[in-house]
């Protein structure tokens, strides 16, 4: 080791501590999210807790630990904590306009965890982009849409935007709609949804189940359904029951008619 020294001449006090201040960086990078992992993971396991909170917490605590490595590091290199402090004072308009940006998406996620337009797992529309929220994070929010494609949206633009929640509330509403020929019976159509609905247990005694004429098209009468059931059968229940009663029109005589037009031409 001596020797090694020896030959680095001058360079050695650089080198051992640019080798000190990457070990520094090394263990703090893995204690941050060591650490960060294990506040997670506790305040997660408290029931009277969201999640989110957890989440938002761990990121917090992660950030906060790199920069007392940063300071560390800056340490090993003969730079002061006060010099940093000065250092940053007199820079504070520049880096406030460069982090202009930054700054925004980390006030927008306080904002995000204290008023919790939306949770983890919950599935929202966030400005038009839809999706499962996955994570939130000090600056960020991650969705995952239907598809499984990760959508990264900085917290700025979430907390500025219109956020629809079609998690937030246990319950929700499946409107169908379908058309059935003027020369059939809309009281036996009617019927034939009602008891189709209310066979598959997921729909809703109460409310209860609503079925009206809602439309004479060009074509075809509208008949509206609207039914309640639990926020997560939604759309399984909605695909299941426009199969099912199309079936049970089929068997009761019940058409749904193409679309046409009738020309009408005058002799002169």
């Amino acid at each position: 080791m001596q020797n090694l020294i020896a030959e680095l001449g001058p360079f050695a006090p650089i080198v051992l501590n640019a080798a000190k201040a990457l070990a520094v960086l090394v263990l703090g990078w893995i204690a941050a999210g060591a650490i960060a992992g294990l506040v997670r993971r506790r305040v997660n396991a408290t029931p009277r807790i969201d999640p989110t909170l957890g989440n938002f917490l761990a990121s917090t605590v992660k950030w906060v630990i790199l920069a007392v490595v940063l300071v560390a590091v800056l340490g090993i290199f003969g730079i002061q904590a006060t010099s940093l402090v000065a250092i940053l004072g007199a820079a504070s308009l520049a880096i406030g306009l460069a982090l202009q940006g930054t700054l925004s998406d980390l006030a927008a996620g306080v904002m995000l965890v204290i008023f919790r337009p939306y949770k983890l797992g919950q599935y929202v529309d966030i400005g038009g982009t839809s999706g499962t929220v996955r994570d939130l994070t000090l600056f960020t929010t991650e969705l995952i849409t239907p598809d499984n494609v990760q959508i990264i949206m900085p917290n700025g633009k979430a907390w500025g935007a219109i956020i629809t929640n079609y998690s937030a509330h246990e319950t929700r509403r499946v409107d169908l709609t379908f058309g059935i020929d003027y020369g059939d019976d809309a009281d036996t159509a009617m019927r034939i949804i009602l008891e189709t609905a209310q066979a598959d247990g997921r729909v809703l005694a109460d409310p209860e189940p609503w079925v009206r004429v809602t439309n004479l098209g060009d074509s075809s009468v509208d008949l509206t359904a609207r039914l309640w059931c639990e926020a997560a059968d939604y759309w399984d229940l909605k695909f299941t029951l426009t199969k099912a009663i199309k079936e049970a029109f089929d068997k009761g005589g019940i058409s749904i008619p193409y679309p046409h037009q009738v020309e009408i031409q005058k002799q002169g």
